[in-house]
């Protein structure tokens, strides 16, 4: 197990399968992250303008690092239909070094010039 050199795993809700596979799809093709996994659907219970509502949400998993965070998160509210996605970015403390690596090489920012 190796440190994980700052990869983030980010949570971020969606309002449909649709959109979340729209916005994952995304996020990798433009290499703010390295995969995307879209778990099962799920019931969100929420506080909203004064009302507890109760929705249906997807969340998706993007696996990234801390240096291109900022953009990633740039990109999901623009693609999301929520007024307030849900962006939340966890840290991996250690890993598979070779997946570690192989996420980092990802995401890495193309060479400016």
């Amino acid at each position: 197990m190796a440190e994980s050199d700052g990869v983030l795993f980010v949570y971020v809700t969606a309002a449909s399968a649709e959109e979340a596979r729209r916005i994952g799809r995304a996020l990798v093709e433009e290499g703010l992250a390295a995969c995307v996994n879209l778990p099962a659907p799920h019931t969100a219970i929420y506080r909203w303008e004064g009302a507890i509502a109760e929705d249906a949400e997807q969340a998706l998993i993007a696996k990234t690092t801390a240096a291109r965070f900022d953009e990633l998160a740039r990109r999901v509210r623009s693609l999301s239909s929520y007024d307030v996605p849900c962006i939340v970015a966890l840290p991996v403390m250690a890993g598979d070094a070779e997946f570690l690596a192989w996420t980092a090489m990802q995401v890495r920012p193309p060479p400016s010039g």
